[in-house]
């Protein structure tokens, strides 16, 4: 692979162990891999949704036999043949069982035109627009509703991993799966002092995670931006693990260590009664969730617009809350920061794909001359509060699975930081 072809920000040899990944799959290797780099254009604005949908709904019907990712001609064929109404009674539906019976009936149309993208009692009112675009759908409410998001402050995080281990006994993790992760490196281009980068999965408004799914599994949660998997729909092909830009997505390879009777229901499912919380079972893509069952109730009011790393953290870095909101907690902290001169500025990583993730940063910034080091050897070079992951009984492993399977050993999250 030469350099010119690498699509993949976090760079050649993180697209290497993609590859090889899904050539260990039954998944067609070059079908994700072309999904992925075109995803990518579709964020970088360079191809619309509608082109990118079409242009693999043949393929993806071949691979998968369901292609739920909405396209333009099949919306239109779906509308002509809806003689019974159904698309229009999905904007009536209470559940999601009863949304699936109606799809159901649909057949074949309700497949083609990927109204499990969209269709549910959440993302409708009234009856649906065309989803000739997913993302213009988006920005259209941009300025209204709820976003959640995290402002981070680098400037202030001590390293002590405490947002790791909460989110890791919070969601029943397993060994080696990190939701949550801090990365220690250097940076030439800003003296060569070791730093700090706290790693979230970022909920990208326009997610070519999410793009590039075929069942919808993975989808941008309309009722307030966030980026989940629905547990019963994955199918495991780890296309969304190779269209993401920051490399947070975890494949269960066994069984859980926390069994399904072990779990609270309340930290499990969604206000929609999808799956979309704690650890995903055996076979399935899961990543950080940014706690959706707290946003919608489930852990009671007072614990609506938090997160368990957000609460874990003693120094206090993040900042979780509503992004459309001029009062929430990370927008003061913002305001607070710019108006400090001796504040560095903010930014959200990879900016310039074009994936407008909803987390955003106050401090340094990584050049690309960044390279990840280990916490020893940040805490020998002068960062005495780097904590190791060994030191709090968590593994570092950025592996996609156990020690049985070879996978992603490296990388870190772009914008220059390499391993």
């Amino acid at each position: 692979m030469s350099t010119e072809d690498t699509f993949h920000p976090l760079g050649e040899e993180w697209e290497g162990e993609l590859e090889e990944m899904l050539d260990e799959t039954e998944y067609d290797t070059e079908l994700g891999l072309e999904m992925a780099r075109d995803a990518m254009r579709v964020t970088k604005g360079e191809l619309s949704d509608a082109e990118f949908h079409e242009r693999y709904h043949e393929d993806v019907l071949e691979e998968f036999d369901v292609d739920d990712r909405p396209t333009e001609a099949a919306w239109e064929e779906a509308k002509e043949a809806d003689d019974e109404g159904l698309i229009e009674r999905l904007a009536d539906v209470d559940t999601e069982q009863e949304r699936r019976e109606v799809m159901k009936k649909m057949g074949a149309g309700a497949a083609a035109v990927g109204l499990g993208a969209w269709g549910t009692a959440d993302n409708m009112a009234g009856e649906p627009e065309e989803p000739a675009s997913v993302a213009a759908a988006q920005e259209d409410d941009d300025d209204e509703g709820t976003q959640w998001g995290m402002a981070i402050d680098l400037e202030h995080c001590d390293g002590c991993l405490s947002c790791v281990v909460a989110c890791s006994q919070e969601n029943n993790l397993d060994m080696g799966v990190n939701w949550m992760y801090i990365f220690h490196y250097e940076d030439e281009d800003a003296g060569n002092d070791p730093k700090l980068m706290v790693r979230p999965c970022q909920h990208c408004s326009d997610a070519p995670c999410a793009k590039v799914c075929p069942t919808t599994a993975r989808h941008v949660r309309n009722s307030d931006g966030l980026v989940l998997t629905d547990y019963d729909v994955c199918i495991g092909c780890r296309y969304c693990q190779v269209a993401c830009p920051y490399g947070v997505n975890y494949f269960q390879w066994d069984e859980p260590d926390v069994p399904m009777a072990d779990l609270d229901t309340d930290h499990v499912y969604d206000a929609n009664g999808d799956w979309v919380d704690s650890r995903a079972p055996r076979g399935v893509m899961s990543k950080c969730t940014m706690c959706p069952t707290r946003q919608d109730g489930g852990f009671g009011d007072d614990n609506q617009g938090t997160t368990a790393c957000e609460q874990a953290c003693p120094p206090g870095i993040i900042h979780f809350g509503d992004l459309n909101d001029p009062e929430s907690e990370p927008n003061q902290f913002l305001e607070e920061a710019r108006e400090d001169p001796e504040k560095p500025s903010s930014f959200r990583l990879l900016q310039d794909v074009g994936t407008n993730p909803n987390v955003i940063y106050v401090g340094h910034e990584p050049g690309s001359n960044a390279n990840q080091i280990s916490a020893e050897e940040a805490r020998d070079r002068g960062l005495a509060t780097a904590v190791s992951y060994d030191q709090i009984g968590l593994v570092d492993n950025r592996k996609t699975g156990n020690d049985e399977h070879d996978g992603l050993d490296g990388g870190t999250i772009g914008g220059g930081l390499s391993p």
